[in-house]
């Protein structure tokens, strides 16, 4: 058996929201999910940064990139094609990956926050 390079680089977990509520759903938008800007802050997600979303009603799972929601309001919007896959009150998950060596990655903490499933808010 080969041993495991030190310089490989493997995609690990890097942020989670948890169980969060859409709030809204726009067709008429070019893409890309809508997060309220404190919660990108708790974990760690960035504007234009490439998020994984599971659908926990219906079990849907795709991938786009985040636009910054206005701080506080609890904003979850999918928008564009995404906004079919989702209707507004449905439980999503939210997360992000990252690319590290693979020593790093046996170490690595990813940050997950359970926000209020009502409001969005940070508990």
């Amino acid at each position: 058996m080969k041993k495991i390079s030190k310089k490989m680089q493997i995609e690990v977990l890097k942020s989670k929201l948890h169980c969060v509520k859409v709030t809204e759903a726009n067709l008429n938008y070019m893409g890309s999910i809508t997060i309220d800007e404190d919660l990108m802050d708790a974990v760690g997600i960035i504007a234009g940064e490439r998020v994984y979303i599971v659908n926990n009603n219906n079990g849907e799972r795709f991938d786009t990139y985040v636009i910054r929601g206005e701080r506080g309001s609890g904003c979850i919007c999918l928008n564009g094609a995404a906004a079919r896959k989702v209707q507004v009150g449905d439980i999503v998950i939210i997360m992000s990956y990252a690319l590290m060596d693979f020593e790093e990655a046996k170490t690595f903490t990813p940050k997950v926050v359970f926000p209020d499933q009502n409001t969005n808010k940070i508990l």
